[in-house]
């Protein structure tokens, strides 16, 4: 799949926003669908099997946060949120829903095609380098299926969350900034609020830690950023 031939669905229940994204990234040569309200976005979300939803907050039937996590329960399936709602609390809710991104209302259209297209990059095939499973103790982080294990079960991680902890765990012991993490994680410079990478290694704490409020494995280095500390290395007990 090249990016530009990649699949979005559109979910706003102002047909106005609707027509104009759709028009606009048209001309860009992705494959637009759209819908006016969550029961009709599920359905066309499994007919059309996006690779990217641009979802907005308040539908007539839905959360556009809830709609966020079932869709991405179905699949890895990227989400950018699109709303009015533009504070920190509410970008907090989306980033810990599972979004990759949060756009507000009103938008300029080349920054909405930037984020799509950065977004979109992060769907890349690894490198035969970064397909190398890492096991830490009981932690195992394997790129090639996606997938995070802990004492052998299954944890359920977000794309984003997945692609931010492979990138710390890939440089252990490397003390990694904000604005790196972005730049490589997220792919562009992002000009928001840097604390959506804290939303986002403190849901992975949650997953991943003994104690997330005493975090061994992602450490934080205050005033720089975040460390992965391999537990062997450090005879740290994680049994």
């Amino acid at each position: 799949m090249t990016m530009a031939s990649a699949k979005i669905l559109v979910v706003d229940d102002d047909p106005a926003i609707r027509n104009l994204i759709i028009r606009f990234l048209s001309q860009k040569n992705y494959q637009m669908e759209s819908a006016h309200d969550g029961k009709t976005a599920l359905a066309m979300f499994e007919q059309f099997n996006p690779d990217l939803v641009i979802l907005d907050v308040n539908l007539p039937d839905a959360l556009g946060y809830n709609l966020c996590q079932d869709m991405q329960r179905r699949t890895d399936v990227f989400v950018l949120m699109l709303t009015s709602r533009g504070d920190a609390a509410d970008k907090d809710i989306g980033f810990k829903r599972g979004a990759d991104d949060y756009l507000t209302k009103p938008f300029d259209l080349q920054e909405l095609e930037n984020r799509v297209g950065a977004i979109l990059r992060r769907r890349r095939e690894v490198t035969v380098t970064e397909q190398q499973r890492l096991i830490f103790n009981h932690l195992a982080i394997d790129p090639t299926r996606r997938e995070v294990t802990l004492h052998d079960k299954l944890v359920p991680l977000t794309a984003l969350e997945f692609n931010l902890l492979h990138f710390l765990a890939c440089h252990p012991g490397q003390v990694l900034t904000r604005s790196v993490l972005i730049q490589e994680v997220w792919e562009y410079d992002y000009v928001g609020d840097q604390r959506v990478v804290d939303v986002h290694i403190g849901q992975i704490r949650k997953k991943i830690e003994i104690d997330a409020s005493d975090p061994k494995l992602i450490q934080t280095i205050r005033g720089v950023g975040y460390k992965f500390e391999d537990p062997a290395r450090e005879n740290n007990d994680f049994s």
